[in-house]
């Protein structure tokens, strides 16, 4: 595959598998941390993979969703009607503020490592980069 090959689906799959790796990660993190911590940071610790992973997922649900717009706009010269985009908005706009108030109370109630928050976060930054390098390694190649 190359870079000039890369299509909607190709970005669908990565965010897809990206996401995917979260939750491993998760799965696997979490029975961890809570025998070498205690449960309050392997409670942050998934508070901070489920933001992560719902982060991406919503990410990927907008890009879905401006790509068509973008498609139909491209494909004729009058557009043809698309699902509006309010619904996907407020979606968005909604995890991002249950995301915070997760974060609060999470910070205020779980006296655990912060460093287990931060890690939990982190997960959807490094899935999306080994996701990245895998794309690149498969350009290369």
């Amino acid at each position: 595959m190359t870079i000039a090959a890369f299509t909607d689906d190709d970005a669908r799959r990565s965010i897809g598998n990206a996401v995917r790796m979260v939750a491993i990660a998760a799965v696997l993190g979490v029975p961890l941390l809570w025998w070498k911590l205690g449960w309050p940071s392997a409670a942050l610790f998934a508070v901070g993979a489920l933001i992560s992973g719902t982060g991406l997922f919503e990410w990927r649900r907008l890009m879905c969703a401006l790509m068509a717009r973008m498609a139909a706009a491209e494909a004729a010269a009058e557009p043809a009607p698309v699902k509006p985009m309010a619904p996907v908005l407020i979606g968005f706009f909604l995890r991002l503020g249950g995301a915070v108030f997760a974060l609060y109370v999470s910070l205020k109630y779980l006296q655990g490592s912060v460093f287990a928050l931060a890690a939990g976060l982190a997960l959807g930054a490094t899935a999306l980069l080994v996701e990245g390098l895998r794309l690149v390694r498969s350009w290369t190649t």
